[in-house]
């Protein structure tokens, strides 16, 4: 059994989906999560495609050393951004994915909403390149795992127009008396109609 780092609230109305290993940048695919998470799965599904086209743009607001600015990224309101192709194709098959488990439970897909997401690191995968004067340097890669919760958001009701009773004002004076001899002063509250 796998474990998540996140138990679900309400596990009857939730669905997971997780990928291990992934040979996908680990600091684009977090910074691509972290963009639509607490996002609806639709509008979530719309955004990685349009990241795919580079209609809209990933925020990278932790792992942003060298990435240069953009003008999408100010309905972010941030400065720098890119598009992770590759990072939003694979969040895009987990999406999937999660809408396939959660139909396999029953659950309402048009109101499934990204509760938890998580990318983390994976073991690197080792390879080489070669260097003037026949030295070798590693050229590794930066796999990631990924995990994510869905959850059927809960719909509001209005209460009903009979409950909600409207509440009487009530007045009150209040009557300051002093008692002579005492030094003390008497606080009285009279309920007016």
């Amino acid at each position: 059994m796998v474990r998540y780092s996140l138990d679900p609230e309400n596990p009857t109305k939730s669905c997971k989906s997780r990928g291990s290993n992934l040979r996908v940048h680990f600091k684009n695919t977090r910074e691509t999560a972290q963009a639509i998470k607490g996002m609806h799965i639709r509008k979530a599904t719309k955004y990685l495609k349009d990241v795919t086209l580079q209609k809209q743009c990933v925020p990278f607001r932790r792992y942003n050393g060298g990435v240069g600015r953009c003008a999408q990224a100010k309905q972010w309101g941030w400065t720098q951004g890119r598009w992770p192709k590759k990072s939003a194709e694979f969040l895009l098959h987990m999406l999937k994915n999660a809408e396939s488990n959660a139909e396999l439970k029953g659950l309402d897909v048009d109101s499934l909403v990204i509760e938890h997401i998580q990318v983390n690191k994976a073991p690197k995968m080792r390879r080489r390149t070669y260097r003037a004067h026949g030295r070798i340097n590693p050229y590794m890669s930066s796999p990631c795992h990924i995990e994510m919760i869905l959850t059927e958001k809960e719909q509001i009701v209005p209460k009903p127009e009979e409950e909600v009773a409207q509440k009487k004002k009530v007045n009150y004076s209040v009557l300051v008396s002093f008692v002579y001899g005492t030094g003390f002063f008497v606080l009285c509250y009279i309920r007016t109609m």
